[in-house]
């Protein structure tokens, strides 16, 4: 019988039976080191147990009312994440790609309120956003648009960790109401802006009165060492998206604003039917709990400076490593060709990773691992790319 589902994702031939901490084992039996959590998403491993109680206590209390009426977990889970990140109001979905579609209709209001009825905002080249119209339309991916057109308008492009291509635009484009950015590029291929990258762009913002908007999807909820990725600078956003690890596989995603941005929307402004569910909310509030009781930010922050001084020195010499990139938990290293093929080569020696961007290898792996787990994934990691660049050179 023919697979029935659409053919939008060219699976690995492999199916997960069962997970535990960093582990996976699939339908034979066979276990594996997950150095991806599932693009980043469960940052506490798989099947936690105080995620696996809050979920199952819920559910045999109650799944979905309706934003139509006051759900308590919800304003709790608000509270807690704006306390955490420095923001005032909170707006949950389902994804990170929603997340930023509020965010993109945030700005476009801050505009039209102001008196722009053509809002731009900026945008970096080698972005990822999503893949909802107007979030591809803002992804700096021309291989993800195609074939998508037309596309959205309204955003002007410029290289990412470039604050002079932003003065550029500031003085020449009319319009701009707001600049969106990831403080770290994950999808393309875990870039590290230079210090004082982000700090710029705020004062560029308020210079001109634009909103400051940060796609945390990826970064935030302790990925990068910090609870959000522009804590590694003095600066707050005017608007923040999160999902991916804010629910650990559980949907969800959230736009966070302060400030005016706060107060923009307005009933009937955006709405969403699953949206911050009793269920979604009791364990993105167990996430929490766990984060801060077993104090995973600065575990994060210790592992990372543990595996990517272990990278570097692994593949020091290698002359095919352009460079290895990290911050936290996200590792991206670069190499001078096309080497997808390493993500099936990692799978058949028990090892979960990615490849994105053609030539940059890609580890996300989880928070809860054991320092020996972390050195096995430096060990193995590094000897997939060594075996593979010696096979490539014969």
């Amino acid at each position: 019988m023919a697979n029935a589902l659409m053919t939008t994702y060219a699976s690995l031939p492999v199916a997960f039976e069962s997970g535990e901490g960093a582990w996976l084992w699939d339908e034979a039996g066979k276990k594996y080191l997950d150095a991806y959590s599932g693009v980043a998403v469960c940052n506490l491993g798989h099947a936690h147990p105080a995620l696996v109680r809050a979920l199952c206590e819920q559910a045999g209390r109650l799944w979905h009312t309706s934003n139509v009426y006051t759900i308590a977990n919800q304003v709790r889970l608000a509270e807690r994440l704006t306390q955490v990140a420095g923001m005032d109001r909170a707006f949950f979905c389902n994804s990170g790609a929603e997340a930023n579609e509020a965010g993109i209709k945030l700005a476009r209001l801050y505009g039209h309120k102001k008196g722009v009825d053509h809002a731009q905002i900026i945008v970096m080249e080698r972005s990822f956003h999503g893949r909802t119209l107007a979030t591809l339309s803002a992804t700096g991916n021309r291989k993800a648009q195609a074939g998508f057109e037309p596309l959205v308008g309204g955003f002007i492009r410029v290289p990412y960790d470039d604050l002079e291509a932003v003065r550029t635009v500031a003085s020449n484009a009319q319009g701009i109401v707001a600049v969106l950015v990831e403080p770290v590029q994950g999808e393309g291929g875990v870039r590290v802006p230079t210090p004082g990258y982000l700090k710029g762009l705020r004062e560029i913002c308020d210079q001109h009165g634009w909103l400051l908007m940060f796609d945390e999807v990826q970064t935030g909820m302790g990925r990068t060492g910090q609870w959000f990725g522009y804590q590694h600078e003095d600066v707050k956003p005017d608007v923040m998206m999160l999902a991916k690890g804010i629910a650990n596989g559980f949907p969800m995603g959230a736009c966070l604003a302060r400030g005016a941005a706060a107060e923009l929307f307005q009933p009937g402004n955006h709405a969403t039917t699953f949206g911050g569910t009793p269920l979604a909310c009791a364990v993105a509030l167990a996430v929490l709990d766990v984060m801060e009781q077993e104090n995973m930010v600065q575990r994060v922050a210790q592992l990372g400076e543990r595996m990517l001084a272990g990278l570097k020195r692994e593949l020091a010499g290698v002359k095919a490593v352009n460079e290895i990139r990290g911050r936290g938990l996200m590792f991206g290293i670069e190499l001078d060709r096309p080497c997808g093929d390493l993500v099936k080569r990692a799978l058949d020696q028990g090892l979960l990773l990615g490849v994105t961007y053609d030539n940059n290898v890609r580890l996300l792996p989880p928070f809860v691992l054991t320092d020996d787990e972390a050195d096995q994934i430096v060990s193995k990691a590094s000897a997939l790319v060594r075996d593979f660049l010696k096979e490539e050179a014969v």
